[in-house]
Protein backbone atom coordinates (compact mmCIF):
# COMPACT_ATOMS: atom_id res chain seq x y z
CA UNK A 1 0.00 0.00 0.00
CA UNK A 2 1.36 3.53 -1.29
CA UNK A 3 2.53 6.09 1.73
CA UNK A 4 -0.10 8.71 0.60
CA UNK A 5 -3.03 5.75 0.55
CA UNK A 6 -1.86 4.45 4.21
CA UNK A 7 -2.19 7.93 5.80
CA UNK A 8 -5.33 8.78 3.68
CA UNK A 9 -6.82 5.32 5.55
CA UNK A 10 -5.72 6.80 9.08
CA UNK A 11 -7.13 9.67 9.01
CA UNK A 12 -10.39 8.11 8.13
CA UNK A 13 -9.88 5.86 10.72
CA UNK A 14 -9.59 8.75 13.26
CA UNK A 15 -12.39 10.93 11.61
CA UNK A 16 -15.86 11.16 13.23
CA UNK A 17 -18.65 9.73 11.13
CA UNK A 18 -19.42 13.22 9.48
CA UNK A 19 -16.48 12.51 7.10
CA UNK A 20 -17.28 10.87 3.90
CA UNK A 21 -15.46 7.46 3.79
CA UNK A 22 -13.20 6.71 0.33
CA UNK A 23 -14.72 4.68 -2.20
CA UNK A 24 -12.92 1.65 -2.02
CA UNK A 25 -13.87 -1.58 -4.13
CA UNK A 26 -16.30 -3.54 -2.56
CA UNK A 27 -15.59 -7.14 -3.83
CA UNK A 28 -18.89 -9.94 -5.00
CA UNK A 29 -21.19 -7.06 -4.32
CA UNK A 30 -23.98 -9.14 -5.76
CA UNK A 31 -23.56 -12.00 -2.77
CA UNK A 32 -22.86 -8.88 -0.13
CA UNK A 33 -25.40 -7.45 -1.03
CA UNK A 34 -27.75 -10.66 -0.54
CA UNK A 35 -26.55 -11.02 3.29
CA UNK A 36 -26.63 -7.86 4.12
CA UNK A 37 -30.66 -7.95 4.64
CA UNK A 38 -32.55 -4.61 4.90
CA UNK A 39 -32.28 -1.01 5.51
CA UNK A 40 -34.76 1.43 6.75
CA UNK A 41 -33.97 4.04 3.80
CA UNK A 42 -32.76 3.65 0.00
CA UNK A 43 -29.32 2.56 -0.65
CA UNK A 44 -26.52 4.13 -1.42
CA UNK A 45 -25.70 4.47 -4.93
CA UNK A 46 -21.96 2.53 -4.33
CA UNK A 47 -21.61 0.41 -1.52
CA UNK A 48 -19.22 2.03 1.40
CA UNK A 49 -16.53 0.76 3.81
CA UNK A 50 -18.43 -1.26 6.92
CA UNK A 51 -16.74 -1.89 10.18
CA UNK A 52 -18.38 -5.45 11.08
CA UNK A 53 -18.43 -6.97 14.42
CA UNK A 54 -20.00 -10.53 14.63
CA UNK A 55 -23.21 -9.41 14.42
CA UNK A 56 -23.92 -5.88 13.21
CA UNK A 57 -21.50 -3.27 11.75
CA UNK A 58 -22.13 0.67 11.34
CA UNK A 59 -22.12 2.69 7.52
CA UNK A 60 -21.87 6.46 6.90
CA UNK A 61 -23.40 8.02 4.43
CA UNK A 62 -22.96 11.33 3.34
CA UNK A 63 -22.46 12.56 6.88
CA UNK A 64 -24.76 10.05 8.55
CA UNK A 65 -24.38 7.22 10.53
CA UNK A 66 -26.60 3.58 10.37
CA UNK A 67 -26.37 0.99 11.95
CA UNK A 68 -27.01 -2.14 10.18
CA UNK A 69 -27.49 -5.68 11.33
CA UNK A 70 -26.23 -8.65 9.49
CA UNK A 71 -28.41 -10.75 8.17
CA UNK A 72 -27.40 -14.75 8.41
CA UNK A 73 -27.72 -17.09 5.00
CA UNK A 74 -30.70 -18.26 4.89
CA UNK A 75 -32.71 -15.70 7.51
CA UNK A 76 -35.81 -14.10 6.43
CA UNK A 77 -36.37 -10.43 6.70
CA UNK A 78 -38.71 -9.73 9.70
CA UNK A 79 -42.54 -9.77 8.86
CA UNK A 80 -43.98 -6.16 7.38
CA UNK A 81 -40.52 -5.40 5.79
CA UNK A 82 -39.27 -5.97 2.33
CA UNK A 83 -35.52 -6.39 1.24
CA UNK A 84 -35.93 -2.98 -0.76
CA UNK A 85 -36.54 -0.97 2.30
CA UNK A 86 -40.40 -0.99 1.84
CA UNK A 87 -42.21 -0.81 5.20
CA UNK A 88 -46.26 -1.86 4.04
CA UNK A 89 -47.36 -5.39 5.12
CA UNK A 90 -48.04 -7.61 3.04
CA UNK A 91 -51.39 -8.34 1.66
CA UNK A 92 -53.25 -11.39 2.43
CA UNK A 93 -55.74 -12.93 0.29
CA UNK A 94 -59.21 -11.99 2.45
CA UNK A 95 -61.54 -14.63 3.31
CA UNK A 96 -64.93 -14.58 4.12
CA UNK A 97 -64.87 -13.70 7.56
CA UNK A 98 -61.67 -12.23 7.50
CA UNK A 99 -59.48 -13.93 9.50
CA UNK A 100 -55.63 -13.47 9.16
CA UNK A 101 -53.81 -15.85 7.09
CA UNK A 102 -50.61 -15.39 8.72
CA UNK A 103 -48.25 -18.55 10.24
CA UNK A 104 -45.80 -19.21 12.76
CA UNK A 105 -47.46 -18.09 15.10
CA UNK A 106 -47.70 -14.14 13.89
CA UNK A 107 -51.16 -12.53 15.23
CA UNK A 108 -50.96 -10.41 12.13
CA UNK A 109 -55.10 -8.23 12.26
CA UNK A 110 -56.85 -9.20 9.23
CA UNK A 111 -57.09 -5.97 6.92
CA UNK A 112 -60.51 -4.69 6.87
CA UNK A 113 -62.14 -6.52 9.58
CA UNK A 114 -65.88 -6.35 10.54
CA UNK A 115 -67.67 -5.91 13.52
CA UNK A 116 -68.10 -9.27 15.69
CA UNK A 117 -71.40 -10.04 14.52
CA UNK A 118 -70.48 -9.66 10.60
CA UNK A 119 -68.09 -12.45 10.85
CA UNK A 120 -68.76 -15.83 9.82
CA UNK A 121 -67.41 -19.43 10.26
CA UNK A 122 -65.40 -20.69 12.39
CA UNK A 123 -61.13 -19.57 12.48
CA UNK A 124 -60.21 -23.05 11.92
CA UNK A 125 -61.36 -23.27 8.18
CA UNK A 126 -60.27 -19.76 7.32
CA UNK A 127 -57.91 -22.36 4.54
CA UNK A 128 -60.97 -23.59 2.98
CA UNK A 129 -62.37 -20.29 2.31
CA UNK A 130 -62.60 -18.53 -0.87
CA UNK A 131 -64.58 -15.19 -1.27
CA UNK A 132 -65.97 -14.64 -4.28
CA UNK A 133 -67.01 -10.73 -3.63
CA UNK A 134 -65.08 -7.71 -3.80
CA UNK A 135 -64.12 -6.38 -0.23
CA UNK A 136 -63.87 -2.89 0.17
CA UNK A 137 -62.22 -0.61 2.20
CA UNK A 138 -64.73 0.49 5.25
CA UNK A 139 -64.59 4.13 5.60
CA UNK A 140 -63.49 6.32 8.11
CA UNK A 141 -67.28 7.04 9.33
CA UNK A 142 -70.24 5.14 8.40
CA UNK A 143 -71.27 5.76 4.95
CA UNK A 144 -75.07 7.41 4.76
CA UNK A 145 -76.93 5.84 1.62
CA UNK A 146 -77.55 7.97 -1.15
CA UNK A 147 -80.88 10.22 -0.81
CA UNK A 148 -81.52 9.24 3.33
CA UNK A 149 -84.54 9.82 4.55
CA UNK A 150 -85.08 13.41 6.06
CA UNK A 151 -88.66 12.95 7.43
CA UNK A 152 -89.92 9.89 8.68
CA UNK A 153 -88.58 8.01 10.89
CA UNK A 154 -89.75 4.56 12.57
CA UNK A 155 -91.12 5.57 16.01
CA UNK A 156 -92.62 4.19 19.11
CA UNK A 157 -96.54 5.37 18.99
CA UNK A 158 -97.28 7.88 21.51
CA UNK A 159 -100.20 6.15 23.24
CA UNK A 160 -99.17 3.08 22.68
CA UNK A 161 -99.06 0.99 26.20
CA UNK A 162 -97.68 -2.45 25.05
CA UNK A 163 -94.41 -3.20 26.25
CA UNK A 164 -94.47 -5.09 22.82
CA UNK A 165 -94.01 -1.68 20.36
CA UNK A 166 -90.63 -1.04 22.49
CA UNK A 167 -89.31 -4.52 21.54
CA UNK A 168 -90.48 -4.10 17.80
CA UNK A 169 -88.61 -0.73 17.61
CA UNK A 170 -85.06 -2.11 19.28
CA UNK A 171 -85.85 -4.64 16.57
CA UNK A 172 -86.13 -2.48 14.03
CA UNK A 173 -83.31 -0.24 14.60
CA UNK A 174 -80.89 -3.67 14.86
CA UNK A 175 -81.94 -4.67 11.71
CA UNK A 176 -81.24 -1.27 10.00
CA UNK A 177 -77.93 -0.91 11.80
CA UNK A 178 -76.80 -4.49 10.54
CA UNK A 179 -78.08 -3.42 6.74
CA UNK A 180 -76.12 -0.29 6.86
CA UNK A 181 -72.76 -1.47 8.68
CA UNK A 182 -72.89 -4.58 5.64
CA UNK A 183 -73.34 -1.87 2.94
CA UNK A 184 -70.71 0.41 4.98
CA UNK A 185 -68.36 -3.04 4.50
CA UNK A 186 -69.24 -4.14 1.39
CA UNK A 187 -70.73 -1.57 -0.71
CA UNK A 188 -69.04 1.73 0.23
CA UNK A 189 -69.03 3.50 -3.16
CA UNK A 190 -72.83 3.39 -3.22
CA UNK A 191 -73.06 6.54 -1.36
CA UNK A 192 -71.52 8.39 -4.26
CA UNK A 193 -73.76 7.10 -6.74
CA UNK A 194 -77.24 8.66 -8.13
CA UNK A 195 -80.55 7.04 -7.50
CA UNK A 196 -81.79 6.28 -11.28
CA UNK A 197 -85.40 5.06 -12.38
CA UNK A 198 -83.81 1.27 -12.27
CA UNK A 199 -83.01 1.57 -8.96
CA UNK A 200 -86.38 2.25 -7.98
CA UNK A 201 -88.48 0.17 -10.49
CA UNK A 202 -89.87 -2.47 -8.06
CA UNK A 203 -90.87 0.23 -5.43
CA UNK A 204 -94.82 1.03 -5.35
CA UNK A 205 -95.88 4.34 -4.32
CA UNK A 206 -99.43 4.88 -1.69
CA UNK A 207 -99.55 8.47 -1.66
CA UNK A 208 -102.20 9.11 0.92
CA UNK A 209 -100.42 7.43 3.90
CA UNK A 210 -96.76 8.46 2.40
CA UNK A 211 -95.58 4.52 2.11
CA UNK A 212 -93.06 3.52 -0.87
CA UNK A 213 -92.76 -0.51 -0.93
CA UNK A 214 -90.18 -2.41 -2.26
CA UNK A 215 -91.44 -5.43 -3.60
CA UNK A 216 -89.38 -8.53 -2.70
CA UNK A 217 -91.31 -11.71 -4.43
CA UNK A 218 -91.96 -14.85 -2.31
CA UNK A 219 -91.82 -12.80 0.36
CA UNK A 220 -95.46 -11.64 0.90
CA UNK A 221 -95.63 -9.12 -1.32
CA UNK A 222 -98.91 -10.20 -3.28
CA UNK A 223 -100.63 -9.39 0.09
CA UNK A 224 -98.77 -6.77 1.02
CA UNK A 225 -99.71 -4.81 -2.77
CA UNK A 226 -103.53 -6.07 -1.54
CA UNK A 227 -102.89 -3.63 1.33
CA UNK A 228 -101.40 -0.98 -0.18
CA UNK A 229 -104.51 -0.94 -2.68
CA UNK A 230 -107.11 -0.56 0.56
CA UNK A 231 -104.83 1.92 2.22
CA UNK A 232 -104.79 4.09 -1.14
CA UNK A 233 -108.80 3.46 -1.34
CA UNK A 234 -109.12 1.43 -4.24
CA UNK A 235 -110.58 -1.64 -2.35
CA UNK A 236 -112.75 -1.81 0.79
CA UNK A 237 -111.09 -5.22 1.73
CA UNK A 238 -107.51 -7.37 1.05
CA UNK A 239 -110.12 -10.58 0.26
CA UNK A 240 -112.12 -9.23 -2.52
CA UNK A 241 -108.73 -8.34 -4.59
CA UNK A 242 -108.03 -10.98 -7.18
CA UNK A 243 -104.78 -12.47 -8.03
CA UNK A 244 -104.59 -11.03 -11.60
CA UNK A 245 -105.79 -7.84 -10.17
CA UNK A 246 -102.79 -7.50 -7.77
CA UNK A 247 -100.27 -8.62 -10.31
CA UNK A 248 -101.24 -7.52 -13.73
CA UNK A 249 -103.29 -4.27 -12.91
CA UNK A 250 -101.83 -0.64 -13.37
CA UNK A 251 -103.66 0.06 -9.94
CA UNK A 252 -100.86 1.05 -7.96
CA UNK A 253 -97.86 3.35 -9.32
CA UNK A 254 -94.78 2.33 -9.49
CA UNK A 255 -91.97 5.30 -8.00
CA UNK A 256 -90.08 4.96 -11.58
CA UNK A 257 -93.46 6.37 -13.28
CA UNK A 258 -92.74 9.58 -11.60
CA UNK A 259 -90.09 12.42 -12.60
CA UNK A 260 -86.74 12.98 -11.21
CA UNK A 261 -88.23 15.64 -8.51
CA UNK A 262 -91.25 13.06 -7.71
CA UNK A 263 -88.71 10.10 -7.08
CA UNK A 264 -86.55 12.51 -4.95
CA UNK A 265 -89.48 14.13 -2.65
CA UNK A 266 -90.90 10.94 -2.46
CA UNK A 267 -87.22 9.59 -0.96
CA UNK A 268 -87.47 11.46 1.33
CA UNK A 269 -90.32 12.10 2.57
CA UNK A 270 -92.23 8.99 2.72
CA UNK A 271 -91.66 5.43 4.89
CA UNK A 272 -90.27 3.41 3.33
CA UNK A 273 -90.13 -0.32 4.06
CA UNK A 274 -89.26 -3.41 2.61
CA UNK A 275 -89.69 -7.08 3.74
CA UNK A 276 -87.65 -10.36 3.10
CA UNK A 277 -87.17 -13.86 3.77
CA UNK A 278 -84.76 -16.75 4.50
CA UNK A 279 -82.74 -16.80 0.61
CA UNK A 280 -82.93 -20.43 0.37
CA UNK A 281 -86.54 -20.75 1.80
CA UNK A 282 -87.32 -18.17 -0.55
CA UNK A 283 -85.78 -19.88 -3.44
CA UNK A 284 -87.49 -23.17 -3.04
CA UNK A 285 -91.07 -21.52 -2.65
CA UNK A 286 -90.29 -19.48 -6.17
CA UNK A 287 -88.81 -23.19 -7.84
CA UNK A 288 -92.29 -24.94 -6.44
CA UNK A 289 -94.45 -22.05 -7.54
CA UNK A 290 -92.84 -21.38 -11.17
CA UNK A 291 -91.92 -24.86 -12.36
CA UNK A 292 -93.89 -27.88 -10.54
CA UNK A 293 -97.05 -26.11 -11.52
CA UNK A 294 -98.56 -25.48 -15.37
CA UNK A 295 -96.92 -22.04 -15.71
CA UNK A 296 -97.69 -20.32 -19.50
CA UNK A 297 -94.38 -17.90 -18.97
CA UNK A 298 -91.64 -19.59 -16.85
CA UNK A 299 -92.44 -23.15 -18.82
CA UNK A 300 -91.53 -21.94 -22.36
CA UNK A 301 -88.89 -19.14 -21.53
CA UNK A 302 -86.95 -20.89 -18.72
CA UNK A 303 -88.41 -24.62 -18.43
CA UNK A 304 -87.14 -25.18 -22.41
CA UNK A 305 -84.03 -23.12 -22.11
CA UNK A 306 -83.03 -25.06 -18.75
CA UNK A 307 -83.77 -28.62 -20.17
CA UNK A 308 -81.67 -28.09 -23.25
CA UNK A 309 -78.42 -26.88 -21.42
CA UNK A 310 -78.37 -29.43 -17.93
CA UNK A 311 -80.30 -32.40 -19.20
CA UNK A 312 -78.47 -34.61 -21.06
CA UNK A 313 -80.67 -36.76 -23.52
CA UNK A 314 -83.56 -34.52 -22.63
CA UNK A 315 -87.48 -35.82 -24.11
CA UNK A 316 -88.38 -33.97 -26.96
CA UNK A 317 -91.89 -33.43 -24.84
CA UNK A 318 -89.95 -31.89 -22.60
CA UNK A 319 -87.80 -29.77 -24.93
CA UNK A 320 -91.24 -28.55 -26.71
CA UNK A 321 -93.22 -27.87 -22.93
CA UNK A 322 -90.39 -27.04 -20.88
CA UNK A 323 -92.27 -28.62 -18.35
CA UNK A 324 -90.68 -31.35 -15.49
CA UNK A 325 -87.28 -28.99 -14.40
CA UNK A 326 -85.87 -30.72 -11.55
CA UNK A 327 -84.11 -28.70 -8.36
CA UNK A 328 -80.70 -29.55 -9.17
CA UNK A 329 -81.33 -28.25 -13.03
CA UNK A 330 -82.68 -25.42 -11.78
CA UNK A 331 -79.80 -24.33 -9.37
CA UNK A 332 -77.51 -25.53 -11.95
CA UNK A 333 -79.36 -22.53 -13.65
CA UNK A 334 -79.00 -20.07 -11.38
CA UNK A 335 -75.30 -20.73 -10.79
CA UNK A 336 -74.20 -20.38 -14.28
CA UNK A 337 -72.20 -17.28 -15.56
CA UNK A 338 -73.18 -17.97 -18.73
CA UNK A 339 -76.63 -18.68 -18.02
CA UNK A 340 -79.08 -19.26 -21.17
CA UNK A 341 -82.08 -17.18 -20.20
CA UNK A 342 -81.78 -14.27 -17.62
CA UNK A 343 -82.19 -13.76 -13.99
CA UNK A 344 -85.60 -13.20 -12.67
CA UNK A 345 -87.22 -10.99 -9.71
CA UNK A 346 -88.73 -14.21 -7.94
CA UNK A 347 -84.75 -15.53 -7.79
CA UNK A 348 -82.47 -12.46 -7.73
CA UNK A 349 -80.87 -10.59 -4.76
CA UNK A 350 -82.86 -8.34 -2.46
CA UNK A 351 -79.57 -6.03 -2.75
CA UNK A 352 -80.06 -5.92 -6.56
CA UNK A 353 -84.25 -5.66 -6.53
CA UNK A 354 -84.16 -3.07 -4.02
CA UNK A 355 -80.79 -1.21 -3.54
CA UNK A 356 -81.30 -1.17 0.35
CA UNK A 357 -77.27 0.33 0.00
CA UNK A 358 -78.53 3.13 -1.84
CA UNK A 359 -81.65 3.33 -0.54
CA UNK A 360 -81.95 4.31 3.04
CA UNK A 361 -85.26 2.09 4.13
CA UNK A 362 -87.32 3.28 7.39
CA UNK A 363 -88.69 -0.33 7.85
CA UNK A 364 -87.24 -4.04 7.56
CA UNK A 365 -89.62 -6.41 8.28
CA UNK A 366 -89.15 -10.53 7.62
CA UNK A 367 -91.46 -12.85 6.41
CA UNK A 368 -90.76 -15.45 8.91
CA UNK A 369 -92.09 -12.43 11.59
CA UNK A 370 -95.04 -11.35 9.31
CA UNK A 371 -97.54 -10.27 11.63
CA UNK A 372 -95.73 -8.53 14.47
CA UNK A 373 -94.01 -6.58 12.04
CA UNK A 374 -96.77 -6.04 9.56
CA UNK A 375 -99.13 -4.85 12.70
CA UNK A 376 -96.64 -2.59 14.01
CA UNK A 377 -95.84 -1.14 10.76
CA UNK A 378 -99.83 -0.72 9.96
CA UNK A 379 -99.59 1.12 13.09
CA UNK A 380 -96.65 3.82 12.47
CA UNK A 381 -98.57 4.42 9.10
CA UNK A 382 -102.04 5.07 10.96
CA UNK A 383 -103.50 2.30 8.92
CA UNK A 384 -107.55 1.97 9.39
CA UNK A 385 -107.91 -0.31 12.52
CA UNK A 386 -109.91 -2.63 11.18
CA UNK A 387 -107.14 -3.47 8.12
CA UNK A 388 -104.88 -6.54 8.88
CA UNK A 389 -102.07 -7.82 6.91
CA UNK A 390 -103.91 -11.21 5.20
CA UNK A 391 -102.62 -14.60 5.61
CA UNK A 392 -104.07 -16.45 3.12
CA UNK A 393 -102.61 -17.99 -0.16
CA UNK A 394 -104.14 -16.93 -3.38
CA UNK A 395 -102.42 -19.73 -5.62
CA UNK A 396 -101.70 -23.14 -4.82
CA UNK A 397 -104.07 -23.04 -1.73
CA UNK A 398 -104.46 -26.43 -0.73
CA UNK A 399 -100.65 -26.83 -1.01
CA UNK A 400 -98.32 -26.68 2.27
CA UNK A 401 -96.00 -23.21 2.62
CA UNK A 402 -93.01 -23.47 2.09
CA UNK A 403 -90.97 -23.90 5.51
CA UNK A 404 -87.52 -24.98 6.59
CA UNK A 405 -88.34 -28.55 6.29
CA UNK A 406 -89.49 -28.41 3.03
CA UNK A 407 -85.94 -26.67 1.98
CA UNK A 408 -84.05 -28.82 3.51
CA UNK A 409 -85.72 -31.78 1.71
CA UNK A 410 -84.96 -29.62 -1.81
CA UNK A 411 -81.48 -28.89 -0.73
CA UNK A 412 -80.89 -32.46 -0.20
CA UNK A 413 -80.80 -33.11 -3.75
CA UNK A 414 -78.12 -30.97 -3.82
CA UNK A 415 -73.83 -32.23 -3.97
CA UNK A 416 -72.53 -30.03 -1.12
CA UNK A 417 -70.84 -27.82 -3.47
CA UNK A 418 -73.80 -26.81 -5.01
CA UNK A 419 -75.05 -25.79 -1.17
CA UNK A 420 -72.05 -23.51 -0.82
CA UNK A 421 -72.14 -22.01 -4.34
CA UNK A 422 -75.75 -21.57 -3.82
CA UNK A 423 -74.73 -20.08 -0.16
CA UNK A 424 -72.23 -17.45 -1.84
CA UNK A 425 -74.54 -16.62 -4.37
CA UNK A 426 -76.89 -15.28 -1.76
CA UNK A 427 -74.08 -14.15 0.61
CA UNK A 428 -74.94 -10.63 0.95
CA UNK A 429 -78.78 -11.43 1.43
CA UNK A 430 -77.55 -13.80 4.57
CA UNK A 431 -75.26 -10.75 5.72
CA UNK A 432 -77.13 -7.78 5.32
CA UNK A 433 -80.80 -9.72 7.14
CA UNK A 434 -78.43 -11.64 9.99
CA UNK A 435 -79.84 -15.23 8.67
CA UNK A 436 -78.16 -18.09 9.95
CA UNK A 437 -76.64 -20.32 7.88
CA UNK A 438 -78.78 -23.27 6.86
CA UNK A 439 -76.46 -26.03 7.05
CA UNK A 440 -74.26 -27.20 9.21
CA UNK A 441 -71.67 -27.96 6.50
CA UNK A 442 -71.45 -24.40 5.02
CA UNK A 443 -68.46 -21.92 5.60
Amino acid sequence: MSSRWRALAQSQALSPCSQTPPHTPFPRTHQAHSRLGWLSGAHPRKPPRASSTANSSSLCFSGVKFNMRLQQPGQEPPPGRFRDGDSRAPTAKVSRDLSSRASGGLNLPAPDQPPPHLQTGARSRVRQRRRRLLIKKMPAAMATPANSSAGPAVRPLPGARDGRWAVLQRTQQERKRLMREACAKYRASSSRRAVTPRHVSRIFVEDRHRVLYCEVPKAGCSNWKRVLMVLAGLASSTASIQHDTVHYGSALKRLDTFGRQGILHRLRTYTKMLFVREPFERLVSAFRDKFEHPNSYYYPVFGKAILARYRANASREALRTGSGVRFPEFVQYLLDVHRPVGMDIHWDHVSRLCSPCLIDYDFVGKFESMEDDANFFLSLVRAPQNLTFPRFKDRHSQEARTTARITHQYFAQLSTLQRQRAYDFYYMDYLMFNYSKPFADLY
